[in-house]
């Protein structure tokens, strides 16, 4: 799929984003991974200090999906590291955007895959089956639901009810 502008997108959309059919993610998100620009169908999980359901969903094919992993805000251990973010694009996912932190930068920003997250950390999280899948999470000042799409760039992050179209 071609990518789309983010900040086109918003220009054409204003009353979709004013009725929230269209949402923008606060500028919070860090840019990782050689793809700078990717989009998909999302899958969600929210999970808080451990990775063990991302790694399980990411070992199945990701058909071109974006994983949003709602971990909190945590600042206190990374969710995804190069490991992960390596198995994800060879399982064919477009994107993993985690509400938390990453480990192994210069992997992941090695890899051919798009990631956005709060920041980097050093800790390795822990390895609970603790979490929910496929829930609705908020994140960024926005809802975001299981099947709905998203849209990242250089500009920013949107969420859409919908697939657009150029």
């Amino acid at each position: 799929m071609a990518a789309l502008a983010t900040a086109e997108v918003c220009d054409s959309n204003v009353p979709h984003i004013a009725n929230g059919d269209l949402r923008v993610l606060h500028p919070s998100f860090q840019i990782y991974g050689k793809c700078r620009a990717f989009s998909g169908p999302i899958v969600t999980m929210k999970v808080f200090d451990n990775n063990v359901f991302a790694r399980e969903l990411l070992e199945t094919k990701g058909e071109g999906r974006v994983l949003v992993i709602d971990g909190g805000g945590s600042m206190r251990c990374a969710l995804l590291g190069g490991n992960l973010t390596q198995l994800a694009h060879t399982n064919g996912w477009a994107g993993i955007v985690v509400n938390g932190c990453i480990r192994d930068v210069d992997e992941i920003n090695a890899c051919d895959i798009g990631v956005r997250a709060l920041a980097s950390h050093p800790v390795k999280p822990n390895k609970n089956r603790v979490g929910e899948l496929h829930t609705p999470i908020y994140i960024g000042g926005a809802f975001v639901r299981d099947g709905e799409w998203l849209y990242a760039d250089s500009d920013g992050i949107l969420v859409s009810k919908t697939e657009l179209s150029i």
